[in-house]
């Protein structure tokens, strides 16, 4: 067996050296890329899970975590993805080191949690078309010249707390076809220059303090099937050039903002709609009779308006969540297509002028429900009957009616997090099972004797006279 001692100096020597040459011939990113990848790195402060435990020096960077390579060893591509209840986050600031990788063509960091900067250094990218810059920290404005980056195909700051106006340099990025900047901190309105990205798949503007109307320009959106503006300070209706999109819009979100005027009946011809979301807004009169038109329907949010009786019959297959809730109808009774959807897991009919007496609803299924509001109704009855067949129910509320029950009959299953039964005629013990609830609301109500050690506050109970036993006062002794 041979061993180095048998070799001459010269010989061991020579191939130590070739041994470190053959190891810089594979370290073999660019320079440019390596140092800006490394000063990014040094921004970091704090990787509890590692993210970039393989960016070290003098290796590949083409073979580091998150980084693919090109031609001529550039680097192409940045892609992190943190998992933040996992700890698979970073902390820090993004280097602006990050401009000397000049081929990028996408940068994707998402769900990192606290990476704060702010996005101008995207304007070194000349060839970038895809950027991701989801769920993080970062802040300042979106560059004015952002519209000088013509190649860019999708186009993310996500959940950011990017403050400021949407620059209408964005109207140049006529290769868009995704635009994400929800859930931010942008102010002033919607550019005009939007009806130039004729590419544009999926526009998301929710979650902002964007104002003034929703202009009118959809007639050039015609390949438009995510529109999501909901939570800002819109005034004004729906506009008409929308029809455009009526045979591929899928998702049309406008929840809480100021719209007001009548449902425009134009909304009936959009059969391809999943989601239709119109709640908290200023919303009034009948809704459309054309609604009956909408048979894809599975998610529809009208809650929250002014809109009046009489509600339209729907011929849906199956719908998924309905929200009605605390408009002027008068239903009477929970409608025949929402009884018999096998697939529905979310009904909210609170304040709807509900009168049935709840043993006598049978829904087709109850397994899929995770949430029933039938608060503020005239509704009598146990919900013992239909409670006791619900496996995954995450929240029931049944506030202000008429209900009549022993509460300890009730199963209440381990997914329940919140109870709301106040304001009804129930009774009976209050079972220890409340204990793993997060919300309860008991209050007036005809229930007694000792509670079971809970972390609730008095008001969940209040109203009880025959309760007692902390957080109420104490039981007296017999």
């Amino acid at each position: 067996m041979l061993s180095f001692s048998q070799f001459p100096i010269p010989l061991f020597f020579f191939l130590s050296i070739l041994l470190t040459r053959q190891h810089h011939c594979l370290a073999n990113c660019h320079v440019d890329d390596e140092t800006g990848l490394l000063g990014f790195k040094s921004g970091i402060k704090s990787d509890p899970s590692g993210l970039l435990a393989s960016w070290k020096a003098g290796t590949d960077c083409c073979k580091w975590s998150g980084i693919s390579c090109g031609e001529n060893n550039r680097v192409t591509s940045l892609s992190i993805g943190g998992q933040p209840d996992k700890n698979q986050i970073l902390s820090g600031t993004i280097s602006p080191s990050l401009s000397k990788l000049k081929m990028l063509t996408s940068i994707s960091l998402t769900n990192l949690k606290n990476l704060a900067g702010t996005p101008n250094f995207l304007l070194s990218f000349p060839n970038i078309q895809i950027v991701y810059l989801e769920n993080n920290k970062l802040s300042g404005q979106i560059p004015p010249k952002i519209g000088n980056l013509t190649q860019l195909f999708a186009l993310s700051f996500l959940g950011n707390k990017l403050t400021g106006p949407i620059p209408s340099s964005i109207g140049q990025l006529t290769q868009l076809s995704q635009l994400k900047l929800g859930d931010n901190l942008l102010t002033g309105t919607i550019p005009n220059t939007f009806n130039k990205l004729k590419s544009l798949t999926y526009l998301s503007l929710e979650k902002n303090q964007l104002s003034g109307s929703i202009p009118n320009f959809f007639n050039s959106l015609s390949d438009l099937r995510i529109l999501t503006l909901s939570h800002n300070k819109f005034t004004g209706n729906i506009p008409s050039s929308i029809t455009t999109l009526a045979p591929i819009l899928r998702f049309l979100e406008v929840g809480h903002n100021y719209l007001s005027g009548k449902i425009p009946d134009f909304l009936g011809k959009f059969r391809a709609l999943d989601t239709l979301d119109l709640s908290y807004n200023r919303f009034s009169g009948t809704v459309p009779k054309t609604f009956a038109n909408l048979t894809k329907i599975f998610n529809l949010d009208l809650s929250h308006n002014l809109l009046v009786d009489p509600f339209p019959t729907l011929f849906v297959k199956g719908i998924e969540s309905l929200d009605l809730s605390y408009n002027n109808f008068h239903l009477n009774t929970i409608p025949s297509w929402v009884t018999s959807s096998p697939i529905i897991y979310s009904l909210k009919l609170a304040k709807c002028g509900i009168k049935i007496k709840l043993d006598d609803w049978n829904p087709k299924t109850t397994y899929f429900y995770d949430y029933i509001d039938l608060s503020d109704n005239e509704i009598t009855g146990s919900p013992i009957g239909l409670l006791n067949k619900t496996d995954l129910l995450i929240g029931f509320y049944a506030a202000g009616n008429k209900l009549k029950f022993d509460l300890e009959k009730m199963k209440i299953v381990k997914t329940l997090k919140e109870l709301d039964l106040s304001r009804n005629m129930v009774y009976g013990k209050v079972p220890k099972a409340i204990s793993g609830l997060n919300k309860l609301n008991l209050s007036s109500n005809h229930l007694s004797g000792q509670l079971p050690p809970t972390n609730f506050k008095a008001n969940s109970f209040a109203g009880n006279e025959g309760l007692c036993g902390s957080p109420l006062p104490p039981c007296k002794k017999e």
